[in-house]
């Protein structure tokens, strides 16, 4: 049986297949349009999954959408009406509500073929519901508590529950206009990021100030004696309503907050502005309250179904910072992320839901591998090499290509280079799916050179300056370099480097002496595991220095967009499979 998951119509927009209870391809769209957090129909994701299936969309049993439009209809309406939306504004969410109910037609439009042979086909599950199935049946725990926490989906942005005896049970949840994801989103507008999807950086920002506005931002959003609420009068989404634009393929959010918010905080900062102490305390005041209410949460959970165990999703989750301090703030012993938090890994576990609904069982090892893109064959990245020939002699671009039976020395070659201070662009395998680069998409270099990171900052990366690196660590040796002793595959977790060893790698620790680290095991990526075991065995450093391989856009999905990434920055040298392009 053939299951189509589908994010759609939503940020991160993005499509998956499983085959007999198996994922067996997944990807975002942002990857083919190459716009940031893509919104709209996946059209290039759809197709892709197909054609990797070598299948058409007639052979696809049926489509899982993480969406149900017809969920908590009265309490919409009722809000609706009751605070008069502006006539835009309405107009603009029933659009958006039709395009979900007449989905068949869409589909049946964009890949030509006959409306009937959708009939039945499509399935629709609650949006948060497929973010709790995203990551508790990918987790394998039998019994469970979790939460999922985000902006909103289906009229809800926050619930917990616990799973049992293949159950889900909901709680309690936190329905509009309510969200902690609004309101991390109100601050990240108000300290002038205003791209969807920036609150990474208000994330990264945090760590240079203090909470000294703590109590101010307390009285923007508090604990009540549900889980949490908005203070209303700071924001206009409930009353005048926000433009957004999920249909079309670049998602925009207007202006959250209201005005009277500079009142508590001064004045916003200009987009241009340059970021000063007064932006940096404010980042840092509302990280702490979102980590206030967040741990509220947990802890609630806890007291109300004791289980050591805690599944996290949604696209408040993707506050790594926030997520490495839970071990410590609550009694939970087990936290389990999976790859992608957000609304993409919505598409997983609307697709989950259907295999369960049609009586199948989820193959929970095909659900832990991230690796779930495209991929190329030396033959392919060799045709490509030839037609950029031309190009490389003008740029004097070296180009050498290492056997299959002799790839060892490849891996030997690239750790030795990365101690030679070379910063790499690493393409190799099946492209990962979610925002997380997890070697097979990665620009590596080597975190014992400080000066790295600002050459990745400004030169190739060109982003702020303030934001941190990741460390990829072979995963027996975390114990020894961070606090906490854990497993963080999908670099879902920051955690303290150990104060003695921060020295030896400052290329990757934070300035407050953190790390977003990603542990590695070579269970799904044994070339990854093999290059960092190389360097450790040159610097006796288990820890290479991994962001995704992209400058100020989505990760390189294809050979050409690696190639063109490398041309046009200071990157040394790029890996694309057995074959290493360098700079003379």
């Amino acid at each position: 049986m053939i299951i189509l998951g589908l994010n759609i119509y939503h940020g991160d927009a993005a499509a998956c297949i499983f085959k007999d209870g198996h994922l067996i391809v997944a990807a975002e769209e942002e990857r083919f349009t190459r716009v940031k957090h893509s919104a709209g129909f996946p059209i290039a994701a759809i197709k892709f999954c197909l054609e990797s299936l070598d299948i058409t969309i007639n052979q696809v049993d049926f489509i899982a959408v993480n969406r149900n439009p017809k969920l908590r209809i009265f309490s919409k309406l009722l809000y609706l009406f009751k605070n008069k939306f502006k006539i835009k504004n309405f107009l603009q969410r029933f659009y958006n509500f039709k395009k979900i109910t007449s989905l068949s037609s869409d589909i049946a439009q964009r890949l030509n073929i006959d409306v009937q042979s959708l009939k039945n086909k499509i399935l629709f599950f609650d949006h948060h519901l497929c973010h709790a199935a995203s990551s508790v049946c990918t987790s394998g725990l039998e019994s469970t508590n979790y939460a999922t926490i985000d902006g909103f989906g289906d009229f809800v942005s926050t619930t917990i529950g616990k799973f049992k005896n293949d159950k889900f049970y909901k709680l309690n949840e936190v329905q509009f206009p309510h969200s902690l994801g609004i309101f991390y989103t109100a601050i990240t507008q108000f300290l002038g990021f205003e791209n969807y999807g920036d609150e990474y950086k208000v994330m990264g920002l945090a760590s240079y100030g203090k909470p000294v506005y703590f109590d101010e931002l307390l009285k923007v959003v508090n604990i009540d004696k549900s889980l949490f609420k908005l203070n209303l009068n700071y924001f206009k989404h409930h009353t005048d309503g926000i433009e957004t634009s999920w249909l079309n393929s670049n998602p925009n959010i207007t202006q959250i907050y209201r005005d009277n918010l500079s009142g508590l905080l001064g004045s916003p900062r200009e987009k241009s502005q340059e970021i000063l102490p007064i932006h940096k305390d404010i980042a840092a005041s509302a990280q702490a309250v979102y980590e206030f209410i967040f741990f509220n949460i947990l802890n609630k959970l806890y007291n109300q179904s004791k289980n050591d165990n805690l599944c996290l999703s949604g696209g408040c989750v993707m506050n790594s910072v926030a997520n490495g301090k839970i071990i410590n703030n609550t009694p939970y012993k087990k936290i389990f992320i999976n790859y992608s938090p957000s609304d993409s890994g919505g598409a997983i576990g609307a697709a989950i839901l259907a295999v369960k609904k049609l009586k199948q069982l989820v193959n929970v090892e095909s659900l832990n591998n991230p690796y779930l893109g495209n991929s190329y064959s030396n033959l392919e990245i060799k045709n490509i090499i030839d037609d950029y020939k031309k190009k490389f002699l003008n740029k004097k671009i070296k180009i050498q290509f290492f056997a299959n039976e002799v790839k060892n020395k490849l891996f030997q070659f690239v750790a030795k280079e990365i101690t030679n201070k070379k910063i790499i662009g690493l393409f190799t395998g099946r492209m990962e799916f979610g925002s997380r680069a997890l070697g097979n998409r990665s620009i590596i270099a080597d975190p014992r050179d400080l000066e790295i990171r600002n050459i990745l900052n400004l030169k190739i990366k060109r982003r702020e300056s303030f934001r941190p690196f990741a460390p990829s660590i072979l995963k027996e040796f975390t114990k020894d370099w961070f606090e906490v002793d854990d497993e963080v595959p999908f670099m879902s977790k920051v955690y303290k480097v150990k104060k003695n060893q921060q020295h030896l790698i400052p290329a990757v620790v934070h300035v407050d002496g953190t790390g977003r680290l990603q542990t590695v095991d070579g269970k799904y990526n044994k070339d990854y595991y093999i290059l960092i075991k190389e360097f450790y065995n040159l610097t006796k450093v288990p820890i290479i220095l991994n962001t995704s391989f992209n400058e100020n856009e989505p990760i390189v999905r294809n050979p050409e967009e690696a190639i063109e990434c490398f041309l046009r920055t200071n990157m040394d040298l790029l890996v694309l499979e057995n074959y290493v392009l360098s700079r003379n």
